[in-house]
């Protein structure tokens, strides 16, 4: 299963629209879908290394637009959509607490969470619901996106093909790698 899985990726990475796919995934990513871009970008850039730039480009500003999205569900709409999202990660009774903190540390909360597996939709909605400032979230998100996907294209397009090889021989355990680190990122969000 995994093998056709993955197969399936691969082939779609190397579809005609997926940039396009990975833009979408990459927007909404940012404010409300569980899965991460990467799930698309590291195929994509293994399957045509010669694009990885375009590829982390598209991610990366998809991403920050998507994560203006979850600012402004964050800023306008926290009571009506914020809360609940943030009520499902677990996070909504430390909020009072966070938003007093937060705009002290915004810069760097962005930062990691921008770089890390650490949801970044929280972040952004956090970010809206605590006011940060407009530009530093954008000036923020713009260097924690680049540096994530264009950190990751830039050692998948110089090793990509012992990378491709090391997770075609391995792939059950380079998926559980992955479940692992995406289920990581989710608990330690449940208990920051």
């Amino acid at each position: 299963m995994l093998r056709r899985l993955y197969d399936w990726t691969m082939a779609q990475a190397e579809h005609r629209n997926a940039l396009w796919i990975l833009a979408i995934v990459a927007f909404i990513e940012s404010s409300v879908f569980p899965i991460p871009p990467d799930v698309l970008l590291i195929p994509m850039v293994i399957a045509a290394p010669h694009r990885a730039w375009l590829i982390a480009g598209v991610a990366m500003i998809a991403s920050v637009l998507g994560g203006l999205l979850g600012y402004g569900i964050g800023f306008f709409f926290y009571e009506s959509f914020g809360q609940p999202i943030l009520e499902a990660m677990g996070k909504a009774d430390s909020m009072a607490e966070f938003n007093d903190k937060f705009n002290n540390v915004g810069f760097w909360a962005v930062l990691t969470a921008g770089i890390t597996p650490f949801p970044y939709k929280v972040i952004t909605i956090m970010s809206g619901w605590t006011a940060m400032p407009l530009g530093t979230f954008i000036v923020t998100s713009i260097i924690a996106r680049s540096l994530r996907f264009f950190i990751v294209a830039a050692l998948l397009r110089k090793f990509g093909s012992p990378i491709r090889d090391f997770i075609e021989r391995r792939l059950g355990l380079v998926f559980i790698a992955f479940v692992a680190i995406l289920l990581g990122g989710f608990l330690l969000v449940k208990y920051i």
